[in-house]
């Protein structure tokens, strides 16, 4: 269901929320689109566990490669401990976490803990944008989350979570107020102005709202801690407007969140697993009931078709590809 999942759009929908194992805090990760959901529940949060996900929790693999030095650079690693690694690492060939493990504890035993770390995500994320044999996505739609940045080629962050972020002010005199009140206004009038681009993209209009976007959150209103949010939102330009070169991309994350939502409610129910193996129950079972109703299935009659071995329903990582086909104007 992942596999096919991930290779049936460019973009993926990614959130994640708190679950208890055995009383512990783990987290549980719902990565999906419009034909299906996955879900997977695991100790962090990190990069590396983001990375973990999006290969389907497939055996760690890392790569020494130009993808790994950008990567590395983001990090903020030193100069002089990229050179080490530049010259201890073999290049452009895939590693396993022990032939990693013990390159870290030989030739590279001078890092300390946080650039060894460093190195794994560095090496993680170009190993799976290397893969040939899994599809790679190449945009993240997610909030800003800083575990979700600079994994995937393209990132696009949900504008209703960007609006959220102005709705938390409370002003309590009336002039704060009304500044807010107008400059939300303005937001979600903006919203539904991408919201009609994608429907009908032009290159004028998209220079339009380029501009527009800068005008609106570039305004001074005098209201400290909102101009200090207008920057802050400023700041992201890029990814929130990622919908101006890929007008098929979704404007938020809304997908991700209700799907998160039933884990929360499954969670209320029933507290948490007991063990690591209860929560990839709960995870196996939470996506095929997600992914069944996406595809217009009925769940229970799923699982009778799959206990008593009827083979009436075909297999869902076969329907989502047929979907994905016909959405794509392809043959099935």
């Amino acid at each position: 269901v992942l596999r096919a999942g991930l290779g049936s759009t460019p973009y993926q929908h990614l959130d994640d929320t708190s679950t208890r194992v055995d009383g512990d805090g783990w987290y549980c990760h719902i990565l999906c689109n419009d034909l299906y959901t996955a879900y997977r529940t695991t100790p962090g949060k990190d990069r590396r566990t983001i990375v973990a996900v999006l290969r389907g929790g497939r055996p760690a693999a890392y790569r020494y490669d130009r993808e790994a030095e950008r990567h590395l650079a983001f990090l903020g690693l030193s100069a002089a401990a990229q050179a080490r690694v530049r010259a201890a690492l073999p290049h452009d060939r895939e590693l396993d976490e022990t032939t990693l493990t013990r390159l870290l504890d030989g030739p590279l035993s001078r890092l300390g803990s946080r650039q060894r770390e460093q190195v794994r995500e560095a090496l993680a994320v170009a190993a799976y944008l290397a893969d040939p044999d899994w599809p790679v996505v190449r945009t993240l739609v997610c909030d800003d989350a800083t575990q979700f940045r600079a994994i995937t080629p393209e990132l696009a962050l949900c504008w209703i979570h960007e609006g959220r972020h102005c709705k938390q002010l409370t002003p309590w005199l009336p002039q704060p107020r009304a500044l807010l009140a107008d400059i939300l206004a303005r937001f979600w009038a903006y919203y539904r102005e991408l919201l009609a681009y994608r429907d009908h993209s032009t290159p004028e209009e998209r220079a339009r709202l380029d501009a527009r976007f800068d005008d609106l959150f570039g305004t001074t209103t005098g209201y400290a801690e909102l101009d200090r949010r207008l920057a802050l939102t400023r700041d992201k330009k890029p990814e929130l407007l990622r919908v101006l070169d890929h007008p098929e991309l979704p404007l938020h994350n809304n997908p991700a969140e209700l799907d998160a939502r039933r884990r929360v409610r499954k969670r209320d129910v029933s507290f948490g697993p007991r063990s690591p193996a209860g929560a990839a129950a709960w995870d196996t079972f939470m996506t095929l009931a997600a992914t069944t109703r996406k595809l217009g299935l009925d769940f229970a009659a799923f699982l009778i078709d799959r206990f008593t071995r009827a083979g009436q329903i075909p297999p869902l990582a076969d329907l989502i590809t047929a979907r994905a086909a016909q959405a794509a104007g392809a043959p099935a």
